[in-house]
């Protein structure tokens, strides 16, 4: 089994966190919140999240990795969907270029926004292939990307302006945990952009905007949720689910 040295070449002088979650869902969801939960056989609770224990885990987003740009919010190819997303990054993120960490980034399709805006990115993601394709759409950028779990990044002391992540909150067995735990991660004045859902309609899963808020409240002093469900340009079509975006100033 290779080593995560060899797994992130350039980058032994940090090491994994110890109390990785590797066992539960984690970041194995990389920006996938969307995508058959149902199919996948995943339920939710009374107040719209997720059961991590219903197995969305079994998902091989190493399988996955190479048709995971197909999905038009996912691989930004269509110009306008990326212009969408480009536009709603640039309100989220700062103005001057700072330091971001994407977390569940996939193959990187959002960190290649922030980067090509003068930010700083540091990707982390499980799926060793989502890893590779992200480093690859991203040669020559500021950029590097780990093999690591979001619940717990492998990043060692190291502090960002902005914690980026999208559609991997909602499947986390202890979204409350894991929420002081990426607010530790920042600097003083820095944010959290979280963009979550609920998805489906007779078995819908994911994590409301209020409870999100609530889970947030806490923790910031600044706190806005930005709702994504009228923008069609997002997703490459209409949608009735509830989608939305959270920027947390700390």
């Amino acid at each position: 089994m290779a080593s995560y040295s060899d797994m992130n070449p350039g980058q032994s002088g940090v090491e994994p966190c110890q109390d990785e979650v590797r066992s539960g869902p984690g970041d194995a969801i990389t920006e996938r919140g969307d995508v058959n939960a149902e199919r996948d056989g995943v339920r939710s609770g009374a107040d719209g999240s997720v059961d991590p224990a219903d197995g969305v885990d079994r998902v091989d987003w190493d399988a996955e990795a190479d048709t995971f740009d197909d999905e038009p919010d996912h691989g930004l190819r269509d110009a306008a969907v990326r212009e969408a997303w480009a536009e709603r990054l640039s309100a989220w993120l700062p103005e001057t270029p700072s330091d971001v960490l994407d977390l569940g980034c996939g193959t990187g399709s959002l960190s290649l926004l922030a980067a090509e805006r003068g930010h700083h990115v540091t990707g982390i993601d499980r799926a060793p292939r989502m890893v590779d394709l992200a480093r690859a759409k991203l040669a020559g950028r500021d950029a590097v990307f780990l093999l690591g779990d979001a619940t717990a990044p492998p990043v060692g002391e190291q502090r960002f302006d902005v914690v980026l992540v999208r559609h991997v909150l909602w499947a986390l067995p202890d979204p409350e945990r894991v929420l002081r735990h990426w607010h530790g991660l920042l600097r003083p004045g820095g944010r959290l952009v979280l963009v979550e859902g609920v998805w489906g309609t007779l078995s819908p899963v994911g994590i409301p905007a209020d409870r999100l808020a609530a889970l947030l409240e806490p923790l910031t002093s600044d706190l806005r949720v930005e709702r994504l469900s009228d923008d069609a340009r997002l997703w490459g079509r209409e949608v009735a689910d509830e989608r939305y975006a959270v920027v947390a100033h700390i």
